[in-house]
């Protein structure tokens, strides 16, 4: 919903995708979480990360990939997961680190079925390094916004009951939670899209491709000054030889 104050009547509407953009990241009032005061960039990702996305999902311990599938995948499993990944029908949306490295991602799954084209199903691993920083609520609003935008309604994630991270998330987003046993399901009732949805959509896309290109080119020429240290020093060692 637009802010209907007087600073929003008069800014341009990409500048008010962008503060919301940033405001939506301070979490709650009151709350002493200096990590939510940081906008994170979250991207989409295709097929040229998918040896990001199986490294990803490779580094998760056993009882993370209990967590993140309902069951303790082994190395195959998670690679055979990752080949039959659907980019033309599914979104993946990743956060990356400063080498570049996927510490976290989530996968959007929109419906095989026809008659249920407006459902989708909610996943997300974060590694163990990243946790307490709120990534996977971050991912969750990220999924929720372009669920909204792709004509979604109605968003289901499947937990195991111990999941208690998952659970939350879907539980402060007024998902309604059934438990059965060892297994709960959550279902989240989606308004439709709206102009500020797209425009917010599309600046956080923006923001989150500038950024990964800036970490790219931080990674190569952190590279390239490697190699020259190294020749430097393969110089110096010589001079040293012939002097000696």
């Amino acid at each position: 919903m637009v802010d209907p104050t007087r600073w929003f009547k008069s800014t341009p509407p990409q500048a008010q995708a962008e503060a919301r953009a940033s405001s939506s990241t301070a979490g709650p009032p009151g709350r002493a979480d200096k990590s939510a005061s940081v906008m994170v960039p979250i991207r989409s990702i295709g097929p040229g990360q998918i040896d990001r996305i199986e490294a990803h999902l490779l580094e998760l311990d056993t009882h993370d990939r209990y967590l993140r599938f309902g069951y303790a995948a082994n190395d195959e499993q998670i690679r055979r997961y990752v080949a039959q990944l659907n980019f033309d029908r599914d979104e993946l949306f990743g956060i990356f680190n400063r080498r570049l490295e996927l510490i976290a991602m989530a996968h959007l799954a929109f419906s095989l079925d026809p008659q249920y084209t407006s459902c989708a199903e909610f996943g997300v691993s974060v590694v163990k390094q990243a946790r307490g920083r709120g990534y996977g609520g971050r991912l969750f609003e990220r999924a929720v916004m372009h669920a909204r935008n792709e004509g979604v309604q109605m968003l289901f994630i499947h937990a195991l009951s111990e999941n208690t991270a998952m659970l939350k998330i879907a539980r402060r987003a007024g998902a309604s939670i059934e438990r059965d046993g060892s297994e709960s399901e959550a279902h989240l009732r989606l308004p439709p899209a709206d102009f500020d949805s797209r425009v917010t959509e599309m600046v956080n896309q923006q923001v989150a491709i500038t950024d990964y290109h800036l970490k790219a080119q931080a990674k190569q020429f952190w590279g390239f000054l490697s190699v020259l240290q190294d020749i430097r020093q393969g110089v110096r060692e010589a001079r040293e030889r012939v002097r000696g």
